[in-house]
């Protein structure tokens, strides 16, 4: 049966006649008014996060600017676009400077960021490594002056290690003699291509020394894989090894290590550990280390913070990887009151063992510490520790690192850095607006 109207034909059409409609024309050229301010609502995160960079202290970045006015060469990009790109891209998840390049062509915020300025992958690329010790200037910065807006205390902190996945397979991993032979095939390929380097046309030649600066990154990383090598060899002694633990050492990433992950495999990572404080969960100190284990690390963020403010805190609050009892003199003694587990307390106490008690060889800061710990008013502070702690970490997640896409500790660290100064600028705004204070 026909259920078709009357007056219908299969073309859309009524009383026979073609069917009218507005189609897509993508090939006509037409002005359009408008700029790029109007296209980002004013209360936009991006627009926040500009206002925010602007008034940070960046004439270090400025200083380094070799073009001057009145004299031949090209201008570089303003240091604010380069700042504002990254904070940007690391509160939105993004970690790769080919996409965030993307973005800056097809995005209408990072267009707006960019305000016209032409970017690159390579500018973003070495931009967010190259300056590690202008990032860490700038976490001191910003968290000073939220100290100095008494937004945040110091009074007591909380620290936690994170390992995130480096960029290297356990495939990498290799012993002395592979190593010390992919370095002798290595330095002959070079060789071959630096004797080859004059030969042929133009084209030819760019090629070649494209490819001569792969070989030498490739031999420059295989020496220093061997450098690596070697340190881990005297740890392993020192530690007294079995002649069944062989030391190895990355050729892609050589000062990665093999790590315990969550889930309880072991692979390539690097130990990302963060300071925060408790109640207002501000990351106050930062570092990256290639050790898989925390404990020790302890003393050595607590001296950062202290050069960062000029001030300790009074607590300091870790879980039982990180309790060592140098550790805990050096805190104790220096007036830091350390809450961390005290170790095996289960196990002493089926033994029918007072946990807390002090044992022979304590020294006072030690036996100090283990009674504290056996404290109600002790174990109520320490239950801040997870809910501090982890915060930060669970943040650096959902941002997307889950796995460094550089190499080496220093730019590892530098993406880090990163990451603290989003995570801080995300808490500025969240403690300012609680304060009923502008949020920037």
């Amino acid at each position: 049966m026909d259920t078709k109207p009357q007056g219908m034909t299969d073309r859309g059409s009524a009383a026979g006649g073609k069917a009218r409609y507005q189609r897509a024309e993508r090939r006509q050229r037409e002005w359009r008014d408008f700029c790029l301010d109007e296209l980002l609502p004013d209360d936009h995160t991006g627009r926040l996060v500009w206002a925010y960079v602007e008034s940070l202290d960046l004439s270090e970045l400025y200083q380094a600017i070799r073009a001057i006015e009145g004299h031949v060469g090209r201008d570089p990009i303003d240091p604010k676009i380069l700042v504002a790109l990254w904070l940007y891209a690391t509160i939105d998840g993004v970690g790769s400077a080919r996409r965030l390049d993307r973005l800056c062509k097809a995005h209408v915020v990072y267009q707006w960021i960019c305000g016209g300025v032409s970017v690159n992958y390579h500018t973003l690329s070495d931009f967010r490594v190259r300056h590690v010790e202008f990032l860490d200037r700038l976490l001191t910065q910003s968290v000073s002056r939220l100290l100095h807006q008494g937004l945040i205390e110091l009074n007591r902190l909380a620290q936690d290690g994170m390992r995130v996945r480096a960029s290297a397979g356990s495939s990498s991993f290799r012993r002395r003699p592979t190593l010390e032979q992919c370095l002798k095939e290595a330095e002959a390929q070079l060789d071959a291509l630096k004797r080859e380097s004059q030969e042929g046309g133009a084209e030819d030649r760019r090629q070649r020394a494209a490819a001569e600066r792969a070989a030498r990154e490739r031999t420059e990383r295989l020496k220093q894989a061997l450098a690596e090598l070697a340190e881990v060899e005297q740890k392993m002694e020192h530690r007294k090894k079995g002649s069944g633990h062989k030391a190895r050492a990355s050729k892609t990433d050589p000062e990665a290590r093999q790590m315990k992950m969550g889930d309880g495999g072991f692979r390539p990572a690097y130990n990302v550990q963060f300071a925060t404080t408790t109640e207002t969960l501000v990351i106050v100190g930062a570092d990256v280390t290639n050790a898989g284990a925390d404990a020790g690390r302890m003393s050595p963020m607590v001296e950062q913070v202290e050069e960062r403010y000029a001030a300790r805190p009074e607590q300091y609050l870790a879980d039982g990887g990180f309790s060592t009892f140098k550790d805990i003199e050096r805190l104790e003694s220096s007036g830091t009151q350390v809450y961390a587990p005290v170790k095996d307390e289960e196990k002493k106490r089926e033994k029918g063992e007072d946990p807390f008690a002090r044992r022979k060889r304590d020294s006072k800061e030690v036996a100090t510490w283990r009674e504290r710990m056996g404290t109600e008013p002790a174990k109520q502070i320490y239950k801040q520790r997870a809910a501090t702690a982890e915060f930060p970490n669970a943040g650096c997640r959902n941002r997307g690192l889950l796995r460094f896409l550089v190499r080496g500790l220093s730019k590892t660290k530098a993406v880090s850095l990163w990451q603290a100064l989003a995570h801080n600028f995300q808490r500025t705004l969240s403690l300012r607006a609680a304060c009923g204070l502008p949020l920037v």
